[in-house]
């Protein structure tokens, strides 16, 4: 993953969608039965993206791979650059229905207008239909909770790809020389180890920071029993608590920000600061920028839950049917056995489906420190609620946060910071 599309993750969720304008098409599910078993005919598909790079590059090789073995459908990859020009073109296009894709990239939160208004595809039909899917969604050994991830106000609308989790990245080598035993896997354990390392480092190495914000303040209040909804109280005491360990860690020095530098896999690689909480998507970058400086080692984020990010494939209900089916055939391949293998270890995102996540296939690349502790750091899994406004929501929290750690960097009190949040994180829910 780019760091270009690391940005672009954050940032595209605060594209707010339009109105949009009810399919033609009608009901946006389809009963098995009604299900073309074959396809007969040359079928297009076209399908959106946002990968790039070696992502981009897969999914050319596996698509070529689908079409040998499907002389009959034809994909058309068509690339919309990063995921905000990508959610910017599915925005712009809810608009003149017909000139949507067959299917799309997309987080949830993107299609919320889309699904309320009938123009997506409920895939669960497809799913337990034996001739097109798995016969059900045990069958199809995705994740569950990925499953259910793509789904909008409880309708399977789509189905998990591209997919990332929050873990913990950390020196070895600096832990051992600050005689660190053991790996934090709690926030408590944390902030001890992020202290000591502070200290024994004489103030120059920082312990510990979460690159991103959001879901920093997300997985805390889940981890404190509370959910992503509308009726966080911002300012309450959970919210406070939640917030001010972060501060607190901030204004004392042994946590930090990524700030101006964005994303603080550099700073670990130059040694700057001994663990970070980030994307394991990112895997590849922090090993290509600390080379043969260090031993570093991914672990499990702490804490309970950790947070299922990237993006799902979603159908529009425009398409034909013959398409509709040509399209979850090619989707169904993407999400194989075979495919996941080999778009895990080619792009460092996690495979979907639990046979590759628990093979002896994946755990030995020994390429990347993911595949061997995935099982155990995915074990608790969250994903955003997909509700009116939760994408905003989301979104806004990042700023928020931002202008509240600020704050506690310059020694500031952080109450009035926290009191402004809650304006703006209501008023995201309200609009």
């Amino acid at each position: 993953m780019k760091f270009s599309k690391k940005l672009a993750v954050l940032a595209a969720a605060g594209l707010a969608l339009m109105g949009t304008a009810a399919c033609s098409n009608g009901n946006s599910s389809s009963s098995s039965s009604k299900i073309p078993s074959k396809i007969t005919k040359k079928t297009t598909v076209v399908f959106w993206h946002g990968m790039e790079g070696a992502e981009q590059s897969t999914l050319q090789k596996l698509t070529k791979e689908f079409e040998k073995k499907n002389p009959n459908i034809t994909v058309k990859l068509e690339s919309q650059g990063t995921y905000i020009d990508l959610q910017a073109k599915i925005n712009s296009t809810l608009q003149s229905p017909n000139n949507l894709p067959t299917i799309t990239q997309a987080y949830p939160g993107w299609l919320w207008n889309a699904a309320k208004n009938k123009m997506l595809v409920n895939l669960t039909p497809y799913i337990n239909n034996k001739n097109v899917g798995w016969g059900s969604a045990k069958a199809s050994d995705i994740r569950s909770e990925l499953l259910k991830g793509a789904q909008i106000q409880g309708t399977q609308y789509g189905i998990p790809f591209n997919k990332s989790i929050e873990t913990l990245t950390y020196n070895k080598d600096m832990f051992k020389k600050y005689g660190i035993k053991k790996v934090p896997t709690t926030m408590a354990e944390l902030k001890s180890v992020s202290e000591t390392i502070y200290k024994k480092s004489h103030h120059k190495v920082v312990g510990a920071g979460f690159e991103y914000l959001a879901n920093y303040y997300v997985l805390g209040m889940k981890n404190a029993g509370v959910d992503f909804s509308s009726k966080i109280n911002f300012s309450g005491s959970t919210s406070k608590s939640v917030i001010n360990y972060y501060a607190d860690g901030i204004k004392k020095g042994y946590f930090r920000i990524s700030g101006s530098e964005h994303y603080l896999s550099g700073p670990f690689a130059n040694e700057k600061v001994a663990m970070f909480i980030g994307t394991s998507a990112g895997e590849s970058f922090v090993k290509q920028g600390v080379g043969k400086k260090f031993t570093y080692d991914v672990a499990a984020r702490p804490g309970k839950y950790t947070i299922q990010e990237g993006t799902d494939i979603y159908m529009f209900n425009h398409a034909t049917a013959e398409q509709k089916v040509a399209a979850f055939k090619y989707i169904k391949f993407l999400v194989s056995k075979s495919s996941q293998l080999k778009w895990a270890n080619a792009t460092g995102y996690i495979p979907v489906n639990n046979s590759v996540i628990n093979s002896a296939a994946y755990k030995s690349n020994t390429s990347l420190k993911l595949p061997a502790t995935l099982s155990t750091a995915m074990k608790h899994l969250y994903s955003i609620p997909v509700e009116k406004n939760s994408d905003a929501a989301y979104t806004q929290l990042n700023g928020i946060m931002q202008t509240i750690l600020s704050a506690a960097q310059k020694h500031q009190n952080v109450n009035n910071a926290i009191n402004e949040g809650k304006q703006k994180f209501d008023a995201a829910w309200k609009q």
